[in-house]
């Protein structure tokens, strides 16, 4: 197996450790028989296999990084959940699914490209009536933010906040180990794609460690 290819699979089992905080937030959604989910900004779907086993349901995930979906297909086959879950390439600015589709639409860090309170409104045609959406979004103003969820008439079931410290020790600090293995055993000067990304997603946390705070919010279609 090629260097790239074992890191990549590392960083997953690193990021999987953040699962426990999908698991929470999904918690605190009543129960819903066998609901229908859209999860925005999937990446690979490290959080929609654990909503699809968590949910029993069908989960469409949906992302532009065709690469990322490529890894995506194999891990529903591999999970034995072809018959459950879809990858689609598709843009999060352009959402094109009929009105009412979905019991729950879920998004971890991908609301901040369309902007928060413009996602919470142009999201909202998609749930079903009293239908759930949970939104993990960079923590910025909390107050704003609910005052925002009130505006796009959601009611606000519950949030959590994940502060810097719990990113750094949790993802960023066993990253940035498994970076600096890998460069010792590199076998060409050139870094592998993937872990350039995984640098830059360093990089960035330490020149802004203060905007590294998340929050999870918990709506009902109001």
């Amino acid at each position: 197996m090629k260097e790239e290819e074992l890191f990549r699979l590392r960083k997953n089992e690193i990021r999987k450790g953040l699962l426990k905080y999908t698991r929470k937030a999904f918690g605190i959604l009543p129960k819903i028989e066998k609901p229908r989910i859209l999860d925005i900004g999937c990446g690979s779907g490290i959080s929609t296999l654990e909503l699809a086993r968590l949910s029993k349901g069908e989960i469409i995930g949906i992302d532009i990084d065709q690469s990322a979906l490529d890894e995506f297909v194999q891990n529903i086959k591999i999970a034995g959940l072809t018959s459950r879950v879809q990858a689609v390439n598709h843009s999060l600015f352009d959402i094109d699914f009929p009105d009412r589709s979905f019991d729950i639409i879920w998004s971890e860090g991908s609301i901040y490209a369309i902007g928060f309170k413009k996602g919470l409104q142009k999201w909202k045609r998609f749930l079903k009536p009293y239908g759930f959406m949970v939104v993990h979004d960079e923590k910025g103003n909390v107050s704003k933010k609910v005052e925002q969820i009130q505006k796009c008439n959601y009611t606000l079931l519950d949030y959590f906040v994940l502060s810097q410290e719990t990113w750094w020790s949790e993802y960023f600090a066993p990253l940035e180990q498994l970076i600096a293995e890998y460069r010792t055993i590199l076998t060409t000067p050139q870094l592998p794609k993937g872990l350039r990304q995984a640098q830059g997603e360093l990089d960035m946390f330490k020149r802004h460690p203060e905007r590294n705070s998340s929050v999870c919010f918990i709506l009902k279609n109001a």
